[in-house]
């Protein structure tokens, strides 16, 4: 898989893994472009980065949660060249039960972590089009409350999910242009928004949010890696078939998935579904015989 000369934009990426993106691109031949809210904190972040003899990055300086922000930005972007976009960008938001929950925190979660990314992918898409051989991959970042209940973050999952939906839909929408979208669930990390959740307490977050981002700050082995791994297939040919995927960087063999054959790889498999009886016909048939 080569990214050599390959462009890619990354939000988020002045901290956390947006930062660690960024420079695994770079060391894979990439150029650059990256947005972050803070501009000065992005360049300081990414300082050092030795080119090679034909790479370029570009910075960008936008608020995500400000919705008024945005034609800004797309306006220096809708005429680049990308490969890649991959929505990294999010807030952890407001936690704690909903009805305690400030609104405009609430809303401003929303905004950023589910409705900025559609809108880049709605700008962006058409210059993905207008190609000579239209193409490219757009990667949004999952999180957790997609694939299970998050009590007491109820502002994030329903961003996710909500884009991870979108995701699936946008992907159906692309796959005859040869545009690839699918979502990543990263796993947890040791970033700042893990640090937010154990500064809210167990109060707030609940004794298993506590206990499992104390149980990720005192690990050594960290999912960057494997994500940035993974970006990197969803970017590359060898993934070309792959879309409206939900994939998890840490469990999933996603190493293996261009050897799946077609119909597997246009099933369910890797995606949000709904359950119905028929899907759990082993079980229901114990549970009922033991009535």
């Amino acid at each position: 898989m080569s990214l050599v000369g390959k462009k890619i934009l990354i939000t988020g990426a002045s901290r956390g893994l947006g930062k660690e993106l960024a420079r695994y691109f770079w060391d894979k031949g990439a150029h650059l472009i990256l947005v972050s809210k803070n501009l000065d904190q992005l360049r300081d972040a990414l300082h050092g980065l030795t080119p090679a003899s034909t790479q370029k990055v570009d910075y960008f300086s936008c608020d995500l949660g400000d919705e008024h922000a945005l034609p800004g930005l797309v306006a220096h972007l809708k005429n680049i060249d990308l490969d890649a976009l991959v929505n990294n960008a999010a807030i952890q938001g407001p936690i704690g039960p909903l009805q305690e929950n400030d609104w405009d925190e609430w809303k401003t979660t929303i905004q950023t972590n589910f409705l900025s990314p559609v809108y880049l992918c709605r700008a962006l898409v058409p210059a993905m089009l207008a190609r000579p051989q239209p193409g490219g991959s757009i990667i949004n970042l999952s999180g957790g409350g997609v694939t299970a209940p998050r009590p007491n973050f109820s502002a994030y999952a329903a961003a996710k999910a909500g884009l991870v939906s979108f995701t699936a839909t946008l992907a159906e929408e692309l796959r005859a242009q040869h545009i690839r979208v699918n979502a990543i669930a990263p796993g947890p990390m040791p970033t700042h928004m893990l640090q937010q959740v154990i500064k809210a307490g167990a109060d707030k977050a609940g004794d298993n949010e506590i206990r499992s981002a104390e149980k990720v700050v005192n690990q050594s082995d960290h999912s960057f890696l494997r994500v940035a791994g993974l970006c990197e297939y969803l970017i590359g040919d060898q993934s070309r078939n792959i879309t409206g995927k939900l994939i998890s960087a840490l469990w999933d063999k996603w190493e293996d998935f261009d050897q799946m054959p077609a119909d597997v790889l246009n099933s369910d498999l890797y995606t949000l579904r709904r359950i119905v009886e028929s899907d759990r016909a082993d079980f229901l048939k114990t549970f009922n015989g033991a009535r």
